[in-house]
């Protein structure tokens, strides 16, 4: 556990956002590794896997509920010295991880066939899309796990473990990616699935190696079979805290997949522009995220320990550097955009789609943010 209540909230910021920074950057790679490789089997595949892709933001709506609740309960708990409360925060944290991604699963299997019929620009690309997601779901399951035990530690202070973790499924994944979707060394190509599988290999053995870690070297807060019960105070706790957060991210789902409806009609290659434009903008808001996440146990512990003028410095300090970083990021996006799509394609249509597109949805968020 690391004392967020004392020293400088600038300092305590920076170098969380550092660690913070590496670790999304890994998360964010999962995609960009696999849209390289995808990008070499046409647009129709880069559409497929994007427009499929779409349904990750519904997963990361529901982990944010989980894991902004977990991260603040356990962060007012680790304020108040209170461990046997963290304690119960986490592991009803990691009972609700179970349902959620139970429910994942089956909703997906049974649901996620219509909806790319629905979006899907031509039979192609909708076949790509299908069969990436049968092989990508186990991963979005696993992602629950991930959060509730990676937001636990974030809400002691404790970011380095969850880091490096990331790093490492990132570097797994990297390795995969060629072999699985290319068949790089087997001979034995599996295209999109392959892409998918990839992901749900990296994620699961993420989630092993921090399940590893938890059991072998966290003290303050760890797995604990007797508060496996539901307990509903804990469990509305939870989700209350984190719904606000979650909306926003279901909100974007509704919206990435309401454009790709609407650009269906104009073919694989305005989907895949505009899906290759979707993941850089995710690469590109980073910085300023892991300074937003970094500052979320800040203020947490201080609030538990009711310190109001740290709770109010964090916000303060870490809108300042957040501003600074978006104005730098939005002018680089405006003097050489066409640097970040080459990596993955060179079809002219999807470059200018993806310009046209990349102009509008950047400073539209940068506003909005």
């Amino acid at each position: 556990m690391k004392d967020l209540t004392q020293g400088s909230i600038t300092s305590h910021i920076l170098t969380m956002s550092l660690v913070m920074l590496i670790g999304m950057a890994g998360q964010t790679a999962y995609f960009l590794v696999d849209l390289y490789f995808v990008a070499h089997l046409g647009p129709e595949a880069i559409a497929g896997v994007n427009a499929a892709g779409t349904l990750s933001f519904v997963v990361m709506a529901l982990t944010q509920i989980l894991g902004v609740g977990t991260l603040a309960l356990i962060a007012h708990a680790v304020g108040r010295q209170d461990k046997p409360d963290a304690n119960v925060v986490f592991n009803q944290s990691v009972v609700l991880s179970g349902i959620c991604a139970a429910v994942t699963l089956v909703a997906g299997y049974l649901l996620t066939g219509a909806y790319i019929r629905s979006i899907g620009a031509d039979a192609e690309m909708q076949a790509n899309g299908e069969t990436y997601l049968r092989w990508f779901l186990p991963s979005l399951a696993l992602q629950f796990a991930l959060v509730s035990m990676g937001q636990a530690l974030r809400g002691t202070g404790i970011v380095k473990p969850g880091t490096v973790v990331q790093l490492l499924t990132v570097g797994l994944n990297i390795v995969l990616a060629p072999v699985l979707i290319a068949g790089w060394g087997t001979g034995i190509p599996m295209g999109v699935a392959g892409a998918g599988l990839a992901s749900t290999i990296a994620v699961a053995a993420g989630v092993l190696m921090l399940t590893v870690y938890f059991i072998k070297l966290e003290h303050y807060v760890g797995f604990d079979s007797s508060l496996w019960k539901p307990k509903a105070a804990y469990c509305k706790r939870i989700l209350n805290i984190g719904f606000p957060a979650g909306g926003e991210f279901f909100l974007m789902f509704l919206t990435m997949a309401m454009m790709y409806w609407l650009i269906r009609d104009f073919g694989a290659s305005s989907q895949a522009g505009y899906g290759i434009g979707t993941r850089i903008m995710q690469a590109i808001f980073l910085p300023a995220m892991a300074v937003a996440f970094s500052a979320s146990p800040i203020a947490g512990q201080n609030f538990g320990a009711r310190r109001a003028d740290r709770v109010r410095e964090t916000f303060h300090k870490a809108a300042l550097i957040e501003v600074t970083i978006m104005l730098v990021i939005t002018s680089l996006c405006h003097i050489a955009p066409q640097s970040m799509i080459a990596p993955f394609s060179q079809d002219p249509e999807v470059i200018v789609l993806h310009l046209i597109g990349g102009h509008s949805v950047t400073t539209c968020d940068v506003l909005a943010g």
